[in-house]
């Protein structure tokens, strides 16, 4: 099969941050969000939003968020709170959080409580200190694995799950399978654009004696 389809190269080097993060943002799509809970020192809550957010591994268990503090160098809540307490915990956010959610993005000062101004029920968390979102289909309680400098206003912040809650009504405990409608996750795609995750479809990866049996197979039928 040849595809003709014309492409357009750019080379980052010649770039600049902004013009790299509207390319990043409109081709890595869609992200799922961490809508991130901390405390301080003092136990003031916070909470915010995250799209540069990933699962990297199972075992050890360990996520990823992409931080952006001030251009000042001074920390986000976030990011600070995790280096003062090292507990930190991931909301996963479905589409009846989404406004909620917004709210929390909003730049408010160090001594708004982001979770009371959009309205958000929380408890206590189990394992960590941070306060879990009683509306959001899951929440991965975290500690601070390593926190990785890769710019004077960006750090990547990798946390150790130590638990997780997950709607009841969308796992079953007996073969931890988790029901993908049910938990009706939202990406970020580029600019303020989300998606939805109902249009699912599946694709199993075959083994290399199914690959070879189907490709023996076409071949027959060709030559026939």
């Amino acid at each position: 099969m040849t595809n003709n389809k014309v492409h357009t190269h750019f080379d980052f080097a010649k770039l600049t941050e902004r013009e790299r993060y509207k390319i990043l943002i409109g081709t890595v799509i869609p992200r799922p969000i961490a809508l991130v809970t901390t405390v301080n020192k003092a136990g003031r809550p916070n909470a915010g939003p995250f799209s540069f957010f990933n699962v990297l591994t199972h075992d050890p268990a360990i996520v990823a968020i992409g931080v952006e503090n001030y251009s000042d160098m001074r920390f986000k809540d976030t990011a600070r709170n995790i280096r003062e307490t090292g507990e930190f915990t991931v909301h996963i956010c479905d589409d009846a959080l989404v406004a909620q959610m917004e709210i929390c993005a909003i730049k408010f000062g160090p001594e708004v409580d982001e979770l009371d101004e959009a309205g958000l029920d929380t408890v206590p968390g189990n394992m960590v200190r941070s306060p879990r979102i009683l509306a959001a289909p899951a929440a991965l309680e975290c500690r601070r694995h390593t926190t990785l400098q890769v710019g004077p206003a960006r750090e990547i912040i990798l946390g150790e799950v130590v638990g997780v809650y997950v709607r009841s009504d969308a796992v079953n405990p007996a073969n931890l399978h988790i029901d993908q409608q049910m938990m009706d996750a939202v990406g970020r795609m580029g600019g303020h654009t989300y998606t939805r995750t109902r249009d699912q479809f599946d694709v199993k990866t075959q083994t290399p004696e199914e690959w070879d049996m189907r490709t023996s197979v076409d071949r027959g039928r060709r030559k026939g």
